[in-house]
């Protein structure tokens, strides 16, 4: 071990009349330590909602969405096998959207209409795991519904618990669709109005979803909006969501126009900007807090280099450099903040390992998303894990904390010490 790295060590161990000294280097690590711990914690937290929050988005709507502007994809089978070979593609699924009015009795709704093959669809979207009364394959068969007038066969429609509650529609009851584009006649337009029935309700735990749309059989979809043997659109779902840009850019060039495709992240772009740059606004925020520590570790160096004045010349005189004496107290920089780095980041990962195993702090599920808050984390050793990336940032600014310090104490004159002390 060098000389300056033993005495750099000694030095954190004041003697018994500099206790004080010592207990300011304690502050300073703990000062890190929590500037560390909460910056880790916070960072994992807005990392959960926002994973929690695309996962949610995701888990009804495609990673992918390949369109015809103003127009509808014929022979769309042909052109679903050619998607699906696409590198990167994990599914692929035809659907329709359509808006349309629900009624039941004098309660009425406008909600989007989702037609998907219930073979397909779970491979793109998650929906089967948002039911939480019926079966997605309930839709492909009709139902068998007692009315006034007899009983009747009708196609399923399943709907949003949010819908359910407003319109007073459960499972087994018919329901009334409207459509605004019906037949056009001398009386004017005559909307179209079909008959089906509820089978199922999901929950995905997004209101606006929940109560605005509802899923009915392609086929049945196709037949309502009078659309014969076409979609309005394919969806994908792509192997990692971050690369369903990359997925879509490579599709729009080998289809060419007039089909365009459009990934997951240009559907939402302001919410998720808004995500990002609150996470920004967080970490540096908090990073002020490592600030503080390294502050404290400015003045423990200063405090400990005015102690060490008789040291610091006996060592000159000895032969030790004034690059000797300046890496003795960057070195004990370094230690401290080394330190409280690596205690930070230990209680930061327990910390966050206990609330995401536990989940004990409850949030009220009318105004989030979840009931619990979301932690996500990694404690890995590679750029851009947030880990890494805080213990990184916290090591650097100690170590320039270090550095005034440490220059002071090789610039002291020897001989003026020895003289007058």
């Amino acid at each position: 071990m060098k000389f300056e790295f033993f005495i750099g060590l000694r030095y954190l161990r004041g003697r018994r009349r500099e206790t004080f000294i010592s207990l300011i280097t304690v502050i300073s690590i703990v000062g890190v330590l929590i500037g560390v711990m909460t910056l880790n914690v916070v960072m994992a937290v807005m990392t959960g909602f926002e994973e929690t929050l695309r996962d949610r988005l995701l888990g009804i709507n495609a990673h992918v969405a390949v369109v015809k502007p103003g127009d509808r994809l014929a022979d769309y089978p042909a052109l679903v096998d050619r998607l699906a070979e696409e590198p990167g593609v994990v599914a692929v699924s035809p659907s329709v959207f359509g808006q349309v009015m629900l009624t039941v009795g004098n309660r009425i709704a406008g909600v989007v209409v989702r037609g998907v093959d219930p073979d397909r669809v779970s491979g793109v979207v998650d929906i089967e795991r948002y039911i939480k009364d019926g079966k997605l394959q309930d839709l492909k068969r009709l139902h068998p519904v007692r009315l006034d007038e007899g009983s009747v066969k009708l196609p399923g429609l399943i709907i949003g618990k949010r819908l359910s509650g407003q319109l007073g529609a459960l499972v087994g009851q018919p329901i009334q669709v409207v459509s605004p584009l019906g037949t056009a006649t001398v009386m004017g337009v005559i909307p179209k109005i079909k008959r089906f029935v509820v089978t199922g309700l999901f929950d995905s735990g997004m209101h606006e979803y929940d109560a605005t749309m509802v899923f009915m059989s392609l086929r049945d979809a196709q037949e309502f909006f009078g659309l014969g043997d076409t979609v309005t659109s394919i969806e994908i779902r792509v192997r990692n969501v971050y690369e369903a840009q990359a997925v879509a850019d490579r599709i729009k060039q080998k289809l060419g126009m007039p089909y365009f495709a459009e990934d997951w992240s240009r559907l939402w772009p302001n919410l998720f900007a808004a995500l990002r740059l609150e996470k920004t606004v967080y970490f540096l925020v908090l990073l002020l807090m490592i600030l503080i520590g390294a502050f404290n570790i400015i003045s423990t160096l200063i405090m400990v280099v005015m102690e060490k004045r008789r040291d610091i010349a006996i060592l000159q005189s000895m032969g030790a450099t004034r690059r000797s004496i300046r890496n003795i107290f960057l070195f004990k920089g370094c230690v401290i903040g080394t330190v409280g780095t690596l205690l930070g980041t230990l209680f930061g990962f327990v910390i966050c390992l206990l609330v995401s195993k536990y989940q004990f702090i409850e949030l009220p599920k009318d105004v989030f998303l979840i009931s619990t808050v979301p932690i996500r984390f990694s404690l890995g050793f590679f750029p851009g894990d947030i880990f890494f990336f805080t213990a990184l940032a916290s090591v650097l600014i100690c170590l320039l904390a270090s550095i005034y310090p440490a220059r002071q104490a090789a610039k002291l004159d020897p001989v003026e010490i020895i003289r007058y002390e």
